[in-house]
């Protein structure tokens, strides 16, 4: 049977080749389509991680919550030994402190309402790599500067050089006020957080605040894949009465809903691919099987049951779709590692600063991203291949059921080797 479904195969090897090149270019675009949207996911993750909240963050209980107005209030008074319990982590490549404050910025015209960070600057370089500076250059160590949000320096009229006074209350609650001067300027991904954020050494602001506390200790993980696996083991060692531990996706609403939109979105377009595949590939099981009508009623008038004849076409089926999974997913990973190697600049999305571009380590244009969507072709290719075959054997089956049905067809000159057992 399966020798005599090879060479059927074979015999009417342009139609095979036209019904293989529909599975192949088919599924070879839901490939690339999910590895697409897989690559979109993956670098909104990056971009929220390595521009403003890290992969996990460590604060006092009710913070997030209660204390983002009087951040002050909530300072984790002793920080450093829990920045070791947090670094002795394998998987942890880095501790960050941060001092959050809200105040007034004044350029000596008018007041702007910010919302501050206090940073390690050499530590936030590193970490911040979907941050880039756009006028002037990165803080430094030094007490006396900042740089603002490209909305900050927008709104003020600010440039490097220029000098403001920020003006804050304490942890007590009572007024402050330093003189800075603005060192650069930046963008990040977000625009809400560049026309309100600004950041100053994590020293000058526990000056300011009048505590050597900090409100959040920042963790940088060496693989994001490593999130909720560090979070589980800090769970179970820190005291929950005490501190919270929060990722990144509970941190950026944004990035679950955006997921959950474009899933729906791109779901339903993949759906609209996969049924056009396979009404093509059961049209031309249709032309086959009216085509080869003569053959099918030979075959039943040689002694040849119904259901010899169902599995003779079902046969040919599998025997197709064992060659289309290969060429599927080596077509798919090629085509994944070229379009990743040229890159598709992405213009940014709604409500952001930065699109997403080729060169930076974090973001998946280059190679590392032809070899996410390569892998993952690999086993979207075997999956929607067997679909499609699967589909296309029903087709057949059905087909092949109504045709040998018959008792007599209309006889003509056959080509093929006919079954003659009984």
């Amino acid at each position: 049977m399966l020798k005599l479904a090879l060479r059927n195969i074979f015999r009417n090897r342009f139609r095979t080749a036209m019904t293989l090149a529909v599975i192949v270019f088919g599924v070879a675009g839901l490939v690339l389509s999910g590895g697409f949207v897989r690559d979109i996911f993956f670098q909104l993750a990056e971009a929220l991680i390595h521009s403003q909240s890290g992969h996990l963050q460590v604060s006092r209980v009710g913070y997030l919550s209660q204390g983002t107005r009087s951040p002050g209030k909530y300072l984790i008074a002793a920080p450093e030994r829990l920045r070791n319990q947090l670094a002795a982590l394998p998987e942890v490549d880095d501790v960050l402190a941060r001092v959050h404050f809200s105040g007034l910025l004044n350029n000596g015209r008018s007041d702007w309402s910010i919302v501050g960070e206090g940073v390690e600057p050499a530590k936030e370089a590193k970490l911040s790599s979907f941050m880039r500076i756009v006028a002037g250059r990165q803080l430094g160590e030094h007490d006396a500067l900042v740089v603002v949000g490209a909305g900050v320096a927008k709104a003020l009229k600010l440039a490097p050089g220029d000098r403001v006074t920020l003006v804050l209350n304490t942890a007590e609650g009572a007024l402050n006020s330093l003189d800075l001067e603005i060192i650069g300027v930046f963008e990040s991904f977000s625009k809400d957080f560049d026309a309100r954020a600004i950041r100053i050494p994590v020293r000058a602001a526990q000056e300011a605040l009048g505590s050597t506390g900090v409100t959040a200790l920042v963790l940088s993980l060496t693989r994001t894949e490593d999130t909720q696996m560090v979070a589980a083991s800090l769970a179970a060692s820190l005291d929950s009465t005490q501190l919270e531990l929060r990722t990144w996706q509970q941190l950026n609403d944004f990035h679950e809903k955006t997921v959950a939109l474009y899933n729906r979105q791109f779901g339903f377009v993949q759906t609209i691919i996969l049924a056009m595949v396979l009404l093509s590939v059961a049209n031309s099981v249709n032309m086959s099987v009216f085509e080869r009508t003569g053959e099918f009623g030979t075959m039943r008038s040689l002694g040849n049951r119904s259901r010899q004849v169902v599995r003779l076409v079902l046969t040919e089926v599998r025997s197709s779709g064992v060659l289309a999974p290969y060429w599927v997913s080596h077509s798919g990973a090629m085509l994944a590692l070229v379009i990743s190697a040229v890159g598709i600049p992405m213009p940014p999305p709604p409500n952001a600063n930065l699109g997403y571009s080729r060169g930076d380590p974090h973001r998946s244009g280059g190679a590392r991203d032809g070899l996410v969507r390569g892998a993952g072709g690999h086993d979207a290719g075997r999956r929607a291949a067997g679909v499609a075959s699967l589909a296309h054997a029903d087709r057949r089956c059905a087909q092949g059921e109504r045709v040998s049905g018959a008792r007599y067809a209309k006889s003509g000159c056959c080509q093929n080797e006919y079954l003659t057992s009984p």
